[in-house]
């Protein structure tokens, strides 16, 4: 197999001959939060059929970005993981889909699934160097844990030990209880007031989506 390949001496063109194929940064970003079997991210990744989903792995391992290892008992089977430089991708990732708000509509929100969460979070949250704080995320049966420090969100699947906050719920309504301060009955919040306020002042949205969103609980406010 010889992927294809833009043949130019330039350090952007040999990136997107590795990871420039429609999937792989869906692969990359669910990877991100830590190994999965196939199927667990065949259905992570969404949409992918099934003999593009293999291709693009097999591609992804050629370059040395993921890896097949077995996994520890009392699991098994095989799982699929970034290597270190596979890692590499992490910040790049984050300030792309960063740059992506741009388009992004408000109401796509809606289709937001419980796996997308914590990267989703981690890209409209600009925390200080100086926050630190740890955040454990619930929603439809996923556990994710996030790490802030020195001006970054680390995330993982899994349970953190003594969170300072927990968000639990529907991935849209933890969305929306983040960026717009805005609770209801699918979320449940555990934690101080003072965390969810420091949570809540590291969002960060292109002007358009900020006014959009003040439009939008103004007008939810009114019809409460």
């Amino acid at each position: 197999m010889t992927p294809r390949n833009y043949g130019q001496a330039c350090s952007l063109a040999g990136a997107l001959d590795r990871i420039g194929e429609r999937w792989s940064l869906l692969i990359v970003r669910e990877l991100l939060l830590g190994p999965l079997r196939f199927s667990e991210l065949d259905r992570a990744v969404g949409g992918a059929p099934t003999d593009v989903l293999t291709k693009r792995l097999r591609e992804l391992e050629l370059s040395g970005i993921v890896e097949r290892r077995r996994l520890d008992p009392p699991a098994s089977g095989v799982a699929y993981e970034l290597t270190e430089l596979g890692r590499g991708l992490d910040r790049p990732l984050i300030e792309l889909a960063r740059w992506g708000l741009n388009f992004f509509q408000l109401d796509e929100v809606d289709q937001l699934e419980a796996s997308w969460l914590p990267n989703s979070l981690r890209v409209i949250l600009h925390p200080p160097r100086e926050a630190r704080m740890t955040v454990q995320l619930r929603s439809r049966g996923n556990s994710f844990r996030m790490r802030i420090a020195d001006g970054w969100i680390d995330a993982e699947r899994g349970e953190a030990t003594e969170p300072d906050l927990t968000l639990s719920g529907e991935p849209r309504a933890v969305a929306a209880a983040v960026a717009l301060g805005q609770v209801d009955d699918d979320v449940t919040i555990e934690g101080s007031d003072e965390a969810l306020e420091q949570l809540r002042a590291m969002v960060v949205l292109p002007e358009r989506l900020h006014s959009e969103a003040l439009e939008g609980r103004g007008a939810t406010a009114r019809t409460a």
